[in-house]
């Protein structure tokens, strides 16, 4: 699944080339997936469940720092995933997100000291990449230095130095600085198995 800005500059396309015209055939790159088209009006039926858009016109950061708190105990990464919380969080602005915030992905959403800045800073950097093609968390355009951590498992953290780590988190990878985001990790897999790296 793309993330939010991916998607919010899709539909935007779409609706340019697509708005007042009748769809009468298409496709398909994956002609085995099954596809249902819905009017607009019906739309609440498929994304009810979902939770404040972070590109949305109606964006409510409040609902969402309250959906992300009814869950104390579970991870901040995996809580940040889940689209009932809050929609439009990849895994990319995940790690990014919590990097910039300096919070472990482990760390239970209970114990994050201000969700609400958490989910600003999340939005913000959706809105400033979702009119182009790629994600830019760090200023920089420049060629491997988009992100801060994410995909750059092994390299030197670009504020400490420290080696920037990766694991899996619920059925993703997850990077993160173990220097700049201190406090809970990855549970330990025991004696004689690899770790994180």
């Amino acid at each position: 699944m793309p993330e939010g800005d991916v998607v919010w500059y899709t539909a935007r396309r779409l609706h340019e080339a697509l708005a007042g015209r009748t769809l009468t055939r298409s496709d398909f790159r994956v002609p085995r997936l099954v596809v249902e088209l819905i009017r607009t009006s019906e739309e609440p039926q498929v994304t009810g469940h979902l939770g404040p858009d972070l590109l949305g016109p109606d964006w409510d950061c409040a609902e969402a720092v309250r959906r992300l708190a009814t869950e104390p105990g579970r991870p901040i990464g995996e809580a940040l995933l889940d689209q009932r919380n809050l929609a439009g969080i990849g895994n990319l602005y995940k790690a990014e997100v919590l990097f910039l915030r300096g919070v472990s992905p482990w760390q239970p959403a209970g114990d994050v000291a201000d969700l609400g800045a958490m989910a600003e800073l999340a939005r913000r950097l959706l809105e400033a990449n979702k009119d182009r093609i790629g994600q830019v968390t760090t200023g920089s355009w420049r060629r491997d230095e988009e992100t801060w951590v994410y995909g750059r498992r092994g390299r030197p953290c670009r504020r400490c130095g420290t080696p920037v780590r990766s694991a899996g988190q619920q059925d993703r990878i997850t990077f993160w600085c173990p220097s700049c985001q201190p406090g809970t990790g990855p549970a330990d897999p025991g004696p004689g198995r690899p770790g994180p790296a």
